[in-house]
């Protein structure tokens, strides 16, 4: 098997090129770099690991855990972490189940009321309530498994009901919509390689030498890419360039080459990842241009006072910035991200 570059994997499998350079950094894929190749290649041995990790994911299998069990490839362990795992689903499943019978006798009750033309009222039956408060579980829908005779064929149909399920379970439910306030912020570009975490140093050290954070203990951190990517990748698909911004005070001054800007503010579509879920900005984009009924994208509008033309108009922001930039042992496999898409209201025709 010939040598596949980073792009090609990423395109192959579906995969963000982010999210494999983070499998990486925590020692779960390894790449190979050769003099002859200008980026990061894989052999047949990472691409047959890729594709266990892959299917464990859409298991929703925790990363920490796939790392034991590929790299320890230990049947027993894989067997524990399985069941493990199985048995919070089957929790998961219980709890719906329960969820499922409440519902039928909310149906029942609620078809009475209609014959008998009574008022509706949910909280006369004091026991269901009892069981409803001490509900907390995510809505999931769950399939049954369809009986196959051909082993051939059954798995097959297992690959599809996993990728249909997995569709299913990451279908974006949290989006907030949240507004962002005018801001004042330094900002860091830096294009080469490894240009995320270039800019990124320079806020940091900037930070840490002006005692930012006694000064402002409520800054904020954002980036993105700059210049974006070439126009036929997916959103969130890193470039040749990246830029981070801090917020500051409106009178504070900044060194070169640091910039400081100002940024107006406005609505964005946010949604919560980790640092392995980068594809999730494609999710984030189909909600924005196609499943919400109240607002239209923004992109490309202008929100700061010296925008470059190549730049991406989405923003990753770092939560917990306070506490992680301050923390020298701070472990980026446990960083939290909000994902920003520039939104506006629809105009009501």
């Amino acid at each position: 098997m010939e040598l596949l570059t980073i792009s090609q994997v990423s395109k192959l499998f579906n995969v963000s090129t982010r999210t494999l350079r983070y499998y990486e950094q925590i020692g779960l894929l390894p790449s190979i770099k050769k003099e002859e190749y200008a980026y990061r290649t894989y052999d047949e041995a990472s691409i047959s690991r890729l594709e266990q990790i892959i299917i464990l994911r859409k298991l929703r299998i925790p990363l920490k855990q796939i790392t034991e069990i590929v790299k320890r490839e230990d049947a027993l362990l894989a067997i524990d972490i399985f069941q493990e795992n199985l048995k919070e689903i089957n929790n998961e499943i219980s709890a719906l189940s329960t969820i499922k019978k409440i519902l039928e006798v909310f149906i029942e009750k609620l078809g009475n009321t209609i014959t008998e033309k009574k008022k509706l009222d949910l909280l006369g039956d004091a026991e269901i309530l009892k069981v409803v408060e001490a509900l907390a579980v995510t809505k999931i829908k769950f399939k049954e498994d369809r009986p196959v005779e051909d082993k051939s064929v059954q798995d097959n149909q297992t690959v599809n009901d996993l990728n249909k399920a997995n569709k299913e379970l990451n279908a974006l439910k949290d989006i907030r919509i949240v507004y962002l306030p005018p801001l004042t912020v330094a900002a860091s570009q830096y294009t080469g390689k490894d240009s995320e975490m270039h800019s990124g140093e320079r806020i940091d050290n900037f930070v840490r030498e002006s005692g930012l954070l006694k000064l402002k203990p409520d800054a904020r951190h954002f980036g993105f890419n700059n210049p974006m990517p070439t126009r036929d990748t997916a959103y969130g698909t890193p470039s040749v360039g990246y830029e981070v911004w801090v917020s500051i005070p409106e009178d504070m001054e900044v060194p070169e080459p640091l910039v400081k800007k100002q940024f107006y503010g406005g609505l964005y579509a946010a949604h919560a990842i980790s640092m392995d879920e980068f594809d999730h900005w494609g999710l984030l984009a189909d909600w924005v241009f196609h499943n919400n009924p109240d607002y239209d994208s923004a992109w490309g509008e202008k929100r700061c006072n010296l925008p470059d033309a190549e730049m991406d108009w989405a923003l990753e922001e770092q939560l917990n910035f306070f506490h992680n930039v301050q923390d020298s042992n701070f472990n980026s496999e446990k960083m939290q991200l909000d994902l920003l898409f520039p939104i506006k209201k629809k105009v009501q025709q």
